[in-house]
């Protein structure tokens, strides 16, 4: 083992012991004052700070790693993914904070299970626990990269490693103190930006970068890397913005939603360094070290050519927070629809000492998961955040869109809608050979999948349950608008087909006619009977 394996390994356990002993310290303080109620409320006393510290350890630290491996790829083009996580942020606090205060401080799931029955909670909790596992291997590569060059460790056990302690930290109780675990995670990030920042002054430096402008100018262009992967990542974070279930439950435990709108602000503020850095740091590894793989094996080789073990493991500190701020809430929180929503479905009168039990078994499959994807792909962190967005979305936009707004929405159709949205996905990435940049008919999965999703539900709804026109004019008015939009996107296609092909916006563009004909139906219909569903509660 090197020095700067030592110095990494060293530092990463010690932080991880201290998490656990001061989160469970902080935690016993709260319930002894009796301001202790959990993770999900975190007792409603967040103040504006707190929310920016949880949301930007949340995001930004997985944003950081999936930015630098793109940007050694493909240069300053990856702005674009930090640029589209930030506006997924402003879009939460400027349209969501507010109206759902007290709601959605449960799992998706959870909700969908609420309205829709046992069998929805079980399948939209099983779906949900596959995918969450992908955004937690995106980042917890980027750590068992740097064992992997540091140690004797071949990149596999390195992963192996990684996973058991992050299993260790989550079993151990760190997420209960949250706030203060994304706190220090915050910290930490400002080190390893300060550290990264040095590194790339000392080697390539200013005159290196700026020669690199004239041997590789593709590096600095901004659209590198595609039109297609670009709009996916908008499409996706904003698309998110309505499940994004871990974000919630931070921004909602603010004493206020003024509270939380401003933590959210403060985040994307905090989040703009990060993003930033991180294309800087991989534009310079991709001078210092070319032509490597596995990018995120190349950053570590380059940190360790330029620092001192002692910096080095420092840098790797910060990447290690990076991969507990995203990939503990993503793991803790996929083990709750496992164990919680997946347990409730098949065991209706379990005790909550029974949930809790189950989760914790849950992280324990969940662990072995994220060792097996990545076992299957471990170079491309970013594709695996893309891939999960592109599933779990696929299969539970149409079911949310259905529990707020469509109460003729019927549980066969949100279980099929599911099922359809999820196995699309799959399939098209499978027929476009898992490319993270090429696609089966230049259509993007991401749209494919949410765009069967909501037409399986739309259609299956429609031909099983009993409905009427609605007679009210202001819903008929705002129909027609919807109508209106759908007819201006066919004329779109039938005059700019051949530049939407070439520009790879044919996928968003269905997805955007199907969300509008989705709304009009929403819009136009309603159940034949005077009654809601039984499980419709409106707000």
């Amino acid at each position: 083992m090197t020095p700067a394996g030592s110095w990494t390994i060293g530092l990463a356990v010690a932080y991880t012991i201290a998490l656990v002993v001061v989160g469970r310290v902080v935690l016993d303080r709260r319930r002894a004052d009796g301001s202790a109620s959990g993770f999900f409320v975190g007792g409603r006393n967040f103040g504006p700070l707190t929310v920016a510290f949880c949301i930007t350890g949340l995001f930004s630290g997985s944003s950081f790693i999936a930015i630098i491996e793109l940007s050694y790829r493909t240069g300053i083009s990856a702005v674009w993914y930090g640029v589209a996580e930030t506006v997924q942020v402003l879009l939460i606090a400027l349209l969501l904070v507010k109206p759902l205060r007290e709601k959605l401080v449960v799992t998706v799931s959870g909700v969908i299970g609420d309205r829709f029955g046992r069998l929805a909670l079980g399948v939209g909790g099983a779906i949900t626990a596959l995918t969450f596992p992908m955004w937690s291997v995106a980042t917890a590569i980027a750590f068992a990269s740097a064992l992997h060059t540091f140690t004797e460790l071949s990149i596999y056990a390195s992963i192996i490693a990684t996973a058991v302690l992050l299993l260790l930290f989550l079993w151990a109780g760190g997420m209960r103190a949250v706030a203060f675990t994304q706190t220090m995670n915050c910290i930490l990030f400002a080190a390893m930006v300060v550290v990264g920042m040095g590194a790339v002054l000392l080697k390539p430096g200013i005159s290196g970068l700026r020669e690199l402008t004239v041997d590789r100018p593709e590096m600095f262009d901004l659209f590198a890397a595609g039109p297609t992967l670009i709009v996916a990542w908008f499409g996706t974070f904003i698309v998110n913005v309505i499940l994004a279930q871990a974000a919630f439950q931070m921004a909602l435990s603010c004493r206020t939603a003024k509270d939380g709108q401003k933590g959210l602000y403060l985040a994307a503020l905090f989040g703009t360094p990060l993003i930033l850095a991180s294309i800087v740091l991989g534009t310079a590894t991709a001078i210092v070290v070319p032509g490597q793989g596995r990018a995120l094996v190349a950053v570590p080789v380059y940190i360790a050519e330029v620092l001192p073990a002692p910096l080095v493991g420092v840098f790797f500190l910060g990447v290690w927070a990076c991969a507990l701020s995203w990939a503990g809430p993503c793991q803790f929180s996929g083990a709750t629809s496992l164990g919680r929503d997946v347990g409730r479905a098949l065991h209706p009168d379990a005790s909550e000492a029974d949930l809790i039990r189950y989760t914790r078994w849950a992280l324990v499959l969940l662990t072995l998961l994220m060792i097996f994807y990545a076992f299957m792909r471990a170079e491309d962190s970013a594709w695996w955040n893309i891939l999960a967005w592109t599933l779990r979305n696929g299969a539970t936009l149409a079911p949310m869109l259905a529990v707020f707004f469509w109460p003729l929405a019927n549980r066969k159709a949100v279980i099929l809608s599911m099922l359809a949205g999820f196995s699309t996905g799959v399939i098209w990435y499978h027929a476009g050979g898992w490319s993270p940049q090429t696609f089966f008919l230049g259509l993007h999965p991401v749209w494919v999948s949410m765009s069967a999703n909501l037409l399986t539900l739309v259609l299956v709804t429609l031909t099983t349950a009993r409905w009427q026109f609605t007679s009210n004019s202001l819903r008929q008015r705002y129909a027609a608008c919807l109508g209106g939009l759908v007819g201006v996107l066919i004329a779109t296609v039938m005059v700019a087909g051949p530049l939407l092909e070439k520009l790879g916006f044919v996928g968003l563009v269905l997805f955007v006619g199907v969300v509008l004909a989705s709304g009009m139906v929403f819009l136009l219909t309603s159940p034949a009977s005077a009654a809601l569903p039984r499980q419709y509660q409106p707000s």
